[in-house]
């Protein structure tokens, strides 16, 4: 942000003298709340605002109420479904929006069928600070 910046207390974009440049916003997947706390703090370093869910109901529910987040980490195996199976309806109602699939289950076929139902990125876990950071500048710059 440069001096003559400003934020807006309404909904946290700054303010650009001619233009308005909201903050990127991530939606996190996981019914592992420590990963959730984990990427939320990491994203804080990239000034992310992160909320997150612990299932697909919960993200459903979400998605409907909200603008399309910049991001969204979506782990595969969830207490209500599979993750991969949900990626193309999360492209269809937000194809703006850009989807990594963080799991454990990193295997050559999980990937081939993330990437083929819509997914931008696939990370396995255990995943480092450091990946999530390089993923995450890719997508925002």
């Amino acid at each position: 942000m440069c001096e003559d910046d400003t934020v807006s207390p309404e909904d946290g974009s700054i303010l650009m003298g001619e233009t308005t440049r909201h903050k990127p916003t991530a939606l996190i997947i996981d019914d592992e709340v420590d990963i959730c706390y984990l990427l939320k703090g990491i994203l804080r370093h990239r000034e992310v605002d992160a909320e997150y869910v612990t299932s697909l109901t919960e993200a459903r529910d979400r998605l409907q109420k909200r603008d399309s987040p910049s991001l969204i980490f979506l782990d595969n195996h969830l207490s209500d479904g599979m993750g991969i199976e949900y990626i193309q309806q999360i492209k269809k109602q937000h194809p703006s929006s850009r989807v990594i699939m963080v799991t454990a289950h990193d295997t050559a076929a999980d990937r081939e069928k993330a990437y083929h139902n819509g997914a931008d990125f696939f990370i396995g876990k255990p995943f480092t600070r450091e990946i999530i950071l390089q993923i995450v500048d890719k997508i925002l710059s």
